[in-house]
């Protein structure tokens, strides 16, 4: 049997949300506001397009890291984390995670961008219905790379967490939809 402490690696994410949220709507540090790629191309399409930002990449460590100290400050999360992670502490754990949330959406939005799909939409077939899928739970496989160095999630727990992560997302943009908070469900 699988302990399910493995999933709450995932948590201090919710961080980032929290202060992005906030941020995106009250157009906070505007001066950052620029994108990540500044403008480069590939085959003639944009990186990751004028969404992903400095602003928001400096915005989601902030809030992830400190929600992972946070976090592992109360010791029932982290009493339920990996002993590998606790051994390793909470500012290195914390200093992965919040590098780790906005650096794993960047792969995703690069291949977005070269199969010519817009931020904010989808395209209507399976390739598209694939990337939106892959969309809602990719910070799961960025944030297990850089937790390499001091944790090792195996495949069982990876897709375990990418499923869990995913399921969850997609509840939350259904009611982010339902509320018309989002444009899109996917």
């Amino acid at each position: 049997m699988i302990d399910p402490g493995f999933l709450f690696v995932f948590l201090p994410v919710l961080g980032a949300a929290v202060t992005h949220g906030p941020v995106l709507k009250w157009n906070l540090f505007a001066s950052l506001a620029r994108p990540l790629d500044c403008g480069a191309t590939f085959r003639g399409h944009r990186l990751f397009g004028d969404n992903k930002t400095w602003r928001g990449a400096i915005t989601m460590f902030v809030g992830a890291a400190g929600a992972a100290l946070i976090l592992a400050s109360v010791p029932w999360y982290w009493g339920i984390l990996p002993q590998e992670i606790r051994s390793a502490g909470a500012l290195p754990f914390a200093l992965l995670v919040g590098v780790g949330t906005p650096l794993a959406e960047l792969p995703n939005s690069f291949l977005k961008r070269q199969l010519g799909i817009q931020p904010g939409t989808r395209k209507r077939d399976v390739l598209g219905t694939l990337v939106s899928l892959v969309d809602q739970g990719d910070f799961v496989l960025g944030i297990s790379v850089l937790l390499l160095p001091i944790w090792r999630i195996s495949l069982l727990q990876l897709v375990l967490a990418f499923t869990a992560v995913s399921v969850v997302h997609l509840m939350v943009s259904v009611v982010g939809f339902a509320i018309g908070a989002r444009k899109t469900v996917l």
